[in-house]
């Protein structure tokens, strides 16, 4: 099923152009790093469940390059366009060969099943 997304006729034409590039430097820095990485977590300081899922591809073997956006208390408006973006509401942001597989929890499943290797062979 697809994610409801706000029809772009239903935005005003004033506002548009600022809709369209809300942080768009953050966003194309994290696209740029989807294509040329194989693992991509996106996170922020202070978060446990990030930290897990960095250790637990560090366990696996698996090679992952990390982008953290601020912390509890600062970039909070900024991490909220990768939010928008992905529709994904927590961190870590967990993206296999540019597909968001999720968070820790479905890191986990993933490695555990196998299937993890599977999606990087």
């Amino acid at each position: 099923m697809p994610r409801p997304v706000l029809d772009e006729s239903a935005i005003h034409p004033a506002v548009r152009h600022q809709v369209a590039t809300l942080h768009h430097d953050l966003l194309a820095e994290v696209q740029a790093a989807i294509a040329r990485q194989a693992v991509v977590v996106l996170g922020m300081s202070g978060n446990p469940f990030v930290r897990k899922a960095r250790k637990a591809l560090d366990a696996a073997g698996v090679p992952h390059h990390d982008l953290d956006y601020g912390g509890y208390l600062s970039d909070w408006r900024r991490r909220n366009v990768l939010k928008m973006w992905t529709g994904w509401p927590t961190f870590p942001m967990v993206f296999v060969k540019g597909q968001l597989v999720g968070g820790h929890d479905d890191l986990q499943r993933l490695i555990a099943s196998g299937e993890l290797k599977r999606l990087l062979a």
